[in-house]
């Protein structure tokens, strides 16, 4: 089955995109008018928005002269973009480093690959790269490039197998070529080789996944050059819980392919320089310098836009977004592909009693959350994947908010005096927890309304994903913004396995997970995920809260990238405007 994605099927995946077989979405723009109050799937907004204010002429002589800087609420972690897993990371690598496809909205688009081929079984799929890459240290992008990347992710060893470091590609590939059992992987990898002739490269697994050919846009399996891989083989292979090893901290080592390279990272000033790639195989990048400035308070971001400090910043607050539009700043909306959850961690008592954990949810006026914290167009979520997709189901067990309900529950179960630790991020904001503080008080409160204790715990979001992942933490905040549409990007992402942030083992949730993963037909596989779903709920491992709209503002003098619903922004695409 061969699949070329030329300019056309983008644009016709685009348009049809709503009957397509992955379900995707169904409504065309989004101009975030409203209130957070959507509380259905049918008045909630899934889409990608359309521009409607044309091409203004850029002013080339400003764009040679002046470094567009943008603000965001946190630092890159790592300049390797196998050993990251946060958005902010990814913000930064995604302009130095390509992928073998790439997203446009939702739909899957050309990216180092112009055409792909799978098999019947997809089992194994072969790439067909673009002539005349280059990487920026000057080497050839071919087959056998592609697969010193595969391999060098298949056979990583001991610390490098911990979900701190190859989060997502432990979650895609389900292992190692030698797993470590120290690292708890306790599942097969199905990778199984890749073989290179010429420009093509092809990728054989041991059974069909879901999760392709989406997991082949993410930015974790970026491309990069062979040089870069022999330059950190070498490298001391880390502790499961020590720091990222040094060479993902500096600028130099690593070789990328797309529209920037990187220039510089300055830790104190908390800023990265990029530069153009005068190289690119694609369209230039209209600004020879981004600078991507970490300002982790959202009202510091919005002043430093207003005064000219920055040229545009990311999650712009629900109150900040009207009055920054009525200044004349630019404030597109996002379409919706996340969700924010509270997570109960069974191996903290009581919370592995299912009673318990029924009780805690019927506590929490989420209605409450969405109409007071999130932005217009937000919603109650019911379940852990966004409506927008295939599985999405009706049949869910639901937990309507009824505090008295809830403290009779803990009464019967002998939890009436429950005391319980409660954590949260601090220094950061997220697309799908847009004020982390705000939120832990809300439930909190309804918490303590019910009979509970609750013992706060804020940590620094640079601890905050460690520590909840090594589920020392009973109840936490958490959420994930959506990679690429299917089903397993989410219920796998957090439920194929048994893990020590939920600390429940219940082989009816990961064997349905599992199921409707490995199930070619379209048909039977969305009857599949309607079962996971609800095996999902029926465990309830955590209570989903909500689904939000991020929007992200820029000054009236900069024509802005397309917005993503995956918050994929390619910041090549910035220039400032004439009369600016």
């Amino acid at each position: 089955m061969r699949t070329s994605l030329t300019p056309t099927k983008r644009a016709l995946a685009a348009a049809a995109s709503a009957a397509l077989a992955l379900g995707l979405f169904a409504a065309c723009g989004s101009d975030g008018d409203g209130g957070g109050d959507a509380d259905s799937a049918e008045d909630f907004d899934f889409s990608c928005p359309e521009r409607t204010d044309g091409t203004p002429e850029a002013d080339t002589a400003r764009n040679d002269s002046q470094p567009f800087v943008f603000g965001t609420p946190g630092d890159p972690t790592s300049l390797d973009p196998i050993l990251a897993s946060d958005g902010e990371t990814f913000r930064v690598n995604r302009q130095v480093f390509d992928t073998l496809l790439d997203a446009d909205c939702t739909d899957t688009v050309p990216g180092l690959a112009e055409s792909y081929e799978q098999n019947e079984e997809g089992t194994e799929w072969t790439f067909h790269l673009r002539e005349g890459v280059t990487f920026h240290d000057g080497q050839p992008l071919d087959g056998a490039a592609v697969c010193k990347n595969f391999e060098r992710w298949a056979n990583f060893k001991a610390g490098y197998q911990s979900p701190n470091f190859t989060y997502y590609y432990s979650s895609v590939f389900g292992g190692f070529a030698e797993n470590d059992p120290a690292m708890g992987i306790t599942t097969e990898s199905i990778y199984k080789g890749c073989a290179a002739d010429g420009l093509d490269a092809t990728i054989s697994l041991s059974k069909y996944t879901s999760s392709f050919p989406g997991a082949f846009t993410l930015e974790s399996l970026s491309i990069i050059s062979p040089a870069s891989i022999d330059a950190v083989a070498d490298a001391a292979i880390p502790a499961a819980d020590s720091p990222l090893p040094e060479y993902t901290q500096t600028v130099g080592t690593l070789a990328g392919t797309g529209p920037y390279k990187l220039e510089s990272w300055d830790h104190s000033s908390q800023e990265v320089v990029l530069t153009r790639n005068d190289e690119y195989f694609g369209e230039p990048a209209k600004v020879k310098t981004v600078i991507f400035k970490t300002i982790s308070d959202e009202t510091a971001r919005r002043q430093a836009l207003v005064a000219g400090d920055i040229h545009g910043y990311d999650l712009a607050a629900p109150a900040d977004a009207q009055a920054l539009i009525e200044d004349g700043y630019q404030v597109p909306v996002r379409g919706v592909f996340n969700l924010l959850y509270l997570a109960y961690t069974q191996s903290h008592a009581p919370l592995e009693d299912h009673a318990v954990r029924e009780a805690l949810s019927y506590a929490i006026d989420r209605e409450r959350i969405v109409n007071s914290v999130l932005p217009a167009g937000g919603m109650v979520a019911t379940q852990f994947i966004p409506p927008s997709l295939e599985g999405y189901s009706e049949d869910v067990a639901t937990y309507d908010y009824d505090a008295e309900k809830a403290k009779q529950m803990l009464a019967d179960a002998g939890a009436e005096d429950l005391t319980i630790t409660f954590c949260y991020p601090t220094d950061v904001t997220r697309p799908y927890m847009p004020a982390p503080k705000d939120i832990f008080d809300m439930i909190s409160s309804d918490l303590q309304a019910a009979g509970v204790t609750v013992e706060a715990k804020p940590i620094t979001w640079v601890d905050y994903i460690p520590t909840t992942r090594s589920g020392d933490c009973p109840l936490y905040l958490l959420g994930w913004t959506g990679d690429f549409a299917d089903p397993y990007n989410f219920l796998g992402t957090w439920f194929a396995t048994e893990s020590t942030e939920w600390g429940f083992n219940n082989p009816e949730v990961f064997d349905a997970i599992a199921a409707a993963n490995t199930e070619p037909d379209q048909a039977t596989r969305v009857d599949l995920w309607k079962t996971a779903n609800e095996a999902v709920m029926a465990e309830l491992p955590g209570l989903p809260i909500s689904s939000s709209p991020p929007s992200i503002a820029f000054a009236p003098d900069v024509y802005p990238p397309d917005v993503s619903p995956l918050t994929r922004e390619d910041f090549s695409q910035v220039y400032f405007t004439t009369g600016s």
